[in-house]
């Protein structure tokens, strides 16, 4: 593992334990529990949205593994770095979203809603960055893992900028 993927992985560590604790304080945080992070999204669509979260992180380890272990940092049409940009704005931006909800259902402001609809709004586009980047690495074989890494940030692309910015969001409030 070279230099730039150790930086990668640490990123990876800072900001998933950002987004964790995000969500143990959350969690911990609101009276209610998860069920007022749901507004009025259907109970009948919530089992759905379980199992694309399980999806969605079961492609998040398939994209991270390719990046910090199959990719070559020296065979993409851009410098490798662009991965450290778009993670820090999908894991940065995700530690929010959760301490902003509880905030909004506590206090109900415009500016809160807006911030939340922000960082939603960044976590889905640097999800499409990074499939767009996956797609710009030009291995000498494309193999599984790649393709699982493609597949995987499509699909967690659609999580977060389809189901979490757009659908959540209009049925949240």
């Amino acid at each position: 593992m070279g230099t730039q993927q150790i930086i990668l992985l640490i990123i990876n560590i800072l900001g998933g334990a950002a987004v964790m604790l995000s969500y143990v304080y959350g969690l911990k945080g609101q009276t209610g529990g998860a069920d007022v992070l749901w507004g009025n999204v259907p109970a009948g669509i919530r089992p759905l949205y379980t199992v694309s979260m399980v999806i969605s992180a079961l492609g998040y380890f398939a994209f991270i593994y390719y990046i910090l272990f199959r990719a070559n940092p020296a065979e993409s049409n851009y410098s490798y770095s662009l991965f450290f940009i778009i993670f820090i704005v999908v894991l940065g931006a995700s530690a929010f979203w959760m301490p902003l909800t509880n905030m909004f259902v506590s206090h109900g402001s415009t500016g809160l809603w807006i911030a939340i609809r922000g960082v939603l709004a960044l976590v889905g586009l640097g999800s499409i960055a990074l499939v767009w980047a996956l797609l710009g690495v030009h291995a000498s074989a494309h193999g599984t893992a790649w393709w699982l890494a493609v597949v995987g940030a499509g699909y967690f692309a659609f999580h977060t900028a389809v189901l979490d910015a757009i659908v959540w969001a209009a049925l949240f409030k």
